[in-house]
């Protein structure tokens, strides 16, 4: 008995070991405009910088501009560069708070989603754009990452077969 334990305690020890940090994912580091920046007039275009590179391809990455009053600015495609991540913008409407949401694609294969506000403080003349077709966030991409369930898998194989063997193991054998 004491030996089965020996085993299922060194087996999960070795499980435990041998998992390894989780691969850090993009962390936002700096946006144009930045974080609570009061603008007179509307930024042409928002660009979000990342400490790791952006896996490019269409529709991995989103930015969409929100006005005050619900309504979209962005006006065309997301461009990746790097780091970097931008979206032009259309002239912006009322005054009042915009926020800049993003969904982008470290290059590990995770989603990253976070946002990033500004203020206008004078009104502009323009006019919002219509909808993003994936607002609702149904637009969904694995982006290539590998699931958790062969981990579970591996795992348990591991976990068994120590336990077998601790059991072989462990019988007393007959001598006479």
């Amino acid at each position: 008995m004491r030996r089965l334990l020996a085993t299922a305690a060194l087996t999960c020890t070795a499980l435990l070991g041998l998992a390894g940090p989780a691969a850090a994912h993009n962390t936002l580091v700096g946006s144009d405009p930045a974080e609570g920046a009061q603008l007179t007039t509307g930024p042409g275009e928002v660009r979000l910088t990342f400490d790791q590179p952006v896996r490019a391809g269409e529709g991995y990455n989103t930015v969409n501009v929100v006005g005050p009053d619900g309504s979209y600015w962005t006006d065309g495609q997301v461009r990746v560069t790097g780091n970097s991540v931008s979206a032009p913008v259309r002239p912006l409407g009322p005054a009042g708070v915009y926020t800049v949401g993003y969904r982008v694609l470290s290059n590990d294969g995770h989603p990253v989603p976070g946002k990033v506000s500004f203020t206008l403080t004078e009104p502009g003349g323009g006019t919002p754009a219509p909808p993003p077709a994936a607002a609702d966030g149904s637009q969904q991409h694995s982006g290539g990452a590998m699931p958790i369930w062969p981990w579970i898998a591996g795992a348990v194989v591991l976990v068994v077969a120590g336990l077998v063997l601790a059991l072989r193991l462990g019988k007393p054998t007959d001598e006479g």
